[in-house]
């Protein structure tokens, strides 16, 4: 999720909203606008359309809440929290690494559900005070609003206790097969696997749907069936790199023999005389022989056409040391994994005492650890 605008910040913790999440804003907006119009046509066009915008701003404020939850539970349990981001299907709590115990991520994982339903029935029982007949529609815009919010929040409390990792059912059933298992993969892997199945299950049925007549809601059903079949696959995949990782900092992983190339290098001989011949992916850039100035790969040389190559030099398009976020050699190897997938990173520089030692790339890191999971290390 890189396509972010932040928003703020609540209790610390920084609030963005992906690119996603204006799309389905509007398109909640429209649907509540619907809604309010066929059931109380009597309000007028303007009460509608401020009762629909007010309606979908108050749902998303209860998906920070959720989201804020897993947050503080989190923090209060010595697990970092990166922010909070709202995308096309509700939010997530970019929570930095796993729980360290089945407490801590059963806590974790049901919190959630409970924050919702709690909301969800604190709006019935204020539309029941403000004189709602549950067996009538709301004459009044607030009640109409409460009555909404109430049942959309039960609503998400159940969806998230669906048990398929990576929704918070499954969170909680992971945690109950590794307190009993005593294995956090194995619990991973059998949570996973559920996952897959009720994702699996979704984009079925939402294709079912869609041929049977239902349009759009079909469509959208099997998008939220696909978005968490990948979702889970990742999560087993971070899981399984992060125990087989266990042990290993950048230290032991990272390229001490860093290749270098001159700043003043065009990129034509750049990647003649050095990608290619090579064949490595990074370099380090050197100017007066020793003083290291930045990095480049590939990536940054593919940004320029190649007929400028001969008239661009390395030093053009590399990427300063300075704004390159580097790693002590002592950290931890999953953490630099994660840190480089999360950041779009593919290499990152090492550094031990303030000296530049070494590079380690997403490369060295998953060989490890796809060589560790073979050998059960």
């Amino acid at each position: 999720m890189y396509a972010q605008l932040r928003i703020g910040r609540v209790a610390g913790v920084p609030i963005a909203v992906h690119v996603s999440w204006v799309i389905i804003a509007v398109l909640l907006t429209l649907s509540l606008a619907a809604h309010f119009r066929a059931t109380n046509s009597q309000w007028g066009g303007e009460a509608i359309w401020v009762c629909a915008v007010l309606a979908a701003l108050l749902f998303f404020v209860s998906i920070v809440a959720h989201e804020l939850s897993h947050a503080a539970v989190a923090r209060s349990r010595g697990v970092p929290v990166k922010g909070i981001t709202l995308f096309a299907l509700g939010g997530i709590a970019q929570i930095e690494r796993d729980a360290a115990d089945a407490k801590t991520e059963f806590w974790m994982g049901i919190v959630g559900p409970l924050t919702s339903a709690v909301i969800g029935a604190v709006c019935l029982g204020f539309a029941l005070v403000f004189g709602w007949d549950p067996g009538t529609e709301p004459g009044s815009p607030a009640v109409a609003i409460l009555k909404w919010l109430g049942y959309i929040n039960l609503l998400l409390a159940a969806f998230n206790m669906i048990p398929g990792f990576p929704l918070d059912g499954g969170r909680v059933l992971r945690a109950a097969l590794w307190w009993k298992k005593g294995s956090l993969l194995g619990a991973t892997r059998t949570a996973a696997r559920l996952g897959e199945l009720v994702a699996l299950g979704f984009i079925f049925l939402g294709v079912v749907r869609f041929f049977l007549g239902a349009g759009i809601s079909g469509l959208w059903l099997a998008f939220i069936g696909w978005f968490l079949l990948n979702a889970s696959r990742e999560n087993y995949q971070q899981v399984e790199n992060t125990l087989a990782l266990r042990g290993l900092t950048v230290g032991d992983l990272m390229a001490r023999d860093c290749p270098t190339v001159e700043a003043r290098t065009n990129l034509r001989e750049f990647v003649e005389d050095h990608v290619i011949r090579m064949g490595r992916r990074c370099f380090l850039v050197i100017e007066d022989e020793y003083n290291v100035i930045g990095l480049v790969t590939p990536d940054e040389v593919k940004a320029i056409h190649n007929r400028r190559w001969p008239f661009t030099t390395v030093e053009q398009v590399m990427r300063p040391i300075q704004d390159l976020r580097a790693v002590p050699a002592d950290t931890s190897a999953s953490e630099a994994l994660q840190l480089m997938l999360r950041e779009n990173l593919r290499q990152l520089p090492v550094l031990r005492a303030g000296r530049l030692e070494g590079v380690i790339s997403r490369g060295h890191v998953l060989d490890a650890a796809a060589t560790r999971a073979e050998l059960q290390m």
